[in-house]
């Protein structure tokens, strides 16, 4: 069924609309992937296809894999003749996180905001449990710790999420972290990883500090963030820039369940994390293809 779009303008195609998301980040996904080789039988799904249909996944925003498999048969069995059983689909979506990531890479790599000269930096909370019966005996014991949201004025355990993005919420780079470290430390080991030289980046309060300053300044950036009080007036509030960043996280919350991932494993989570992260970065790319950029992802929540 994927092969017959093969051929076809996907400019004449692409439109607000789930299936046509879907089509046009198969094309690019099953581009990008090495075809699988070795003895054996080929799988009756690809891992393309796979991919793909986890992404769906999350813009319909439903967590659980077993209900979102029993509405993938009727929703999007014309896209998909053969759909995995829960564990196999569970299983082999794991195996595929570095592939995971390399799409998102690409995606942002190819979008047109990955030149902007600006950078968000801000972190948010990845609850994983909200017993303490469930922080003892869970297997993210010993991965996952408590944390305090200032946001809500209150702790949660499980685990933050970093991200940079670019200004329309493009995922750069990101990282989860158990929720007790500090954000400034695991912030700069995140920031290492990418080229920050000439950028301008933008963070909130959290991050202040003499030292993160010259860690930023070393990595070759221009660093600012809101004043403080108890300091004299130098880059104000920075209030509708820092919404950018709020509203991407609201959009990760919201429409793709970020806080009801369901991971149960320290892999499980970060491949549900980096999933959310994939359907961020492919609404994106896909709305600036039919020219509505932004995080308009209604249309794709049905």
């Amino acid at each position: 069924m994927w092969r017959c779009y093969r051929n076809v303008d996907l400019g004449g195609l692409v439109r607000a609309h789930l299936d046509a998301l879907l089509t046009a980040l198969y094309v690019r996904v099953d581009d990008l992937l090495p075809k699988r080789q070795g003895p054996g039988r080929p799988a009756q799904i690809s891992d393309s296809e796979l991919i793909t249909l986890a992404v769906a996944q999350m813009f319909l925003g439903i967590p659980n894999d077993r209900q979102f498999l029993g509405l993938a048969r009727w929703r999007l069995g014309h896209l998909f003749p053969y759909l995995p059983q829960q564990p196999g689909y569970n299983k082999r979506l794991r195996a595929l996180a570095p592939a995971i990531a390399q799409v998102i890479t690409h995606l942002a790599v190819t979008s047109p905001s990955f030149c902007d000269g600006l950078r968000l930096l801000d972190s948010t909370p990845v609850p994983c449990g909200q017993s303490r019966e469930t922080a003892r005996r869970s297997e993210l014991a010993g991965s996952a710790a408590y944390g305090w949201c200032r946001s809500h004025s209150r702790y949660f355990w499980g685990y933050r999420l970093y991200l940079l993005c670019a200004s329309d919420g493009m995922p750069i780079c990101f990282e989860l972290a158990a929720a007790n470290l500090p954000e400034r430390q695991v912030a700069a080991e995140m920031l290492r990883r990418v080229e920050l030289e000439g950028y301008t980046v933008i963070a909130d309060k959290g991050f202040a500090g003499e030292e993160f300053a010259q860690i930023m300044a070393s990595l070759g950036a221009r660093f600012l963030r809101p004043d403080r009080k108890d300091e004299p007036r130098r880059h104000g509030s920075l209030g509708p820039v820092r919404q950018w960043i709020e509203s991407t996280f609201w959009t990760c919350k919201g429409q793709l369940a970020l806080e009801r991932h369901g991971g149960r494993t320290v892999l499980g989570v970060c491949v549900r994390v980096a999933l959310r992260m994939l359907a961020l970065a492919a609404g994106l790319v896909h709305n600036q293809h039919i020219g509505d950029p932004g995080r308009h992802f209604a249309a794709y929540g049905h």
